[in-house]
């Protein structure tokens, strides 16, 4: 069985993996622009690893300009077949308290339309099934690796992605929560949806920080309580990690590496050339 290429995407708080050997950095362009930062590929116990830290070294980046579309094309450039999203939240239920973690397998979308959500364009139009946004059999994985690794960790939820920078109003976080959402955040969308088109596996583990600005007997969201509890969830997610990656790399490919199978609805000898070279390697095989 061939053995997978796991990616890491690190959100704050999270620059780097601990453990791995054989390291290098890869700095890429792409058709789509600079990815946030140079990949760093490694092993970690005989597994081939790539880490990106999503808003680079330093965290330079806000959530809206992480160049997403550059980071997912260059995980599938070098050969990535499953990401790994660590993703800092804030919990809109009380049963998440700040500490636990989630894997969620829903996205509810309140960015602002300023992110570049799709390879599709120049030529070329595609749809891909986006019902189930995560793939189930990675959110498995991560779920019993969260409870290998000792985490309090919740399976399924909603994600609600807003664009940020600021954290919501009262109001705002009030009119979530009557909806149902389970967690809310500020990047995991396009990225989901770029992996998919790309036809790799996509998993987030969520760390609770905070109770947003809801929960009346906590105080409101701020960047020190973030950190505080961040600091005590990336220790936890990088064992998860190390708990997941050995059974990721060899499971058998789910249905995410196909899912571009029936997606392309452009004839294909009307696709200009110059958008066939620069999507080569996410719909190259579909084209050739």
């Amino acid at each position: 069985m061939e053995q997978m290429t796991i990616g890491v995407i690190g959100g704050s708080g999270l620059y780097e993996i601990e453990g791995l050997t054989d390291i290098e950095e890869v700095r890429l362009e792409t058709p789509f622009g600079v990815p946030s930062d140079a990949f760093i590929t490694g092993v970690l116990e005989d597994i081939k690893m790539v880490f990106l830290p999503r808003h680079g070294r330093g965290h330079r980046l806000l959530p809206s300009e992480v160049p997403y579309r550059a980071n997912i094309y260059g995980m599938k450039k070098l050969g990535v077949q499953r990401i790994i999203s660590v993703s800092a939240v804030g919990s809109m239920k009380e049963e998440i308290v700040p500490g636990h973690i989630v894997i969620p397998d829903q996205f509810f979308d309140r960015t602002q339309g300023k992110r570049a959500s799709t390879f599709f364009g120049q030529g070329v139009t595609g749809h891909v099934q986006f019902a189930d946004p995560v793939c189930a059999e990675l959110s498995g994985v991560l779920f019993d690796a969260g409870q290998r690794a000792g985490a309090t960790v919740h399976r399924g939820g909603t994600y609600l992605c807003i664009e940020g920078p600021n954290f919501s109003t009262r109001a705002e976080s009030m009119i979530y929560r009557s909806w149902g959402v389970d967690i809310i955040g500020m990047t995991n969308l396009p990225e989901a949806r770029l992996a998919r088109e790309a036809e790799i596996c996509y998993g987030t583990v969520a760390l609770a920080t905070d109770y947003d600005c809801w929960h009346d007997s906590h105080e409101d969201v701020s960047v020190e309580a973030v950190l505080a509890i961040i600091k005590q969830n990336v220790s936890m997610a990088r064992n998860i990690i190390k708990h997941a990656a050995p059974a990721l790399s060899t499971a058998p490919q789910c249905g995410c590496g196909d899912s571009l199978r029936y997606a392309i609805m452009t004839d294909h000898s009307l696709i200009p050339k110059q958008t066939r070279k620069d999507l080569g390697p996410i719909l190259g095989k579909y084209l050739d």
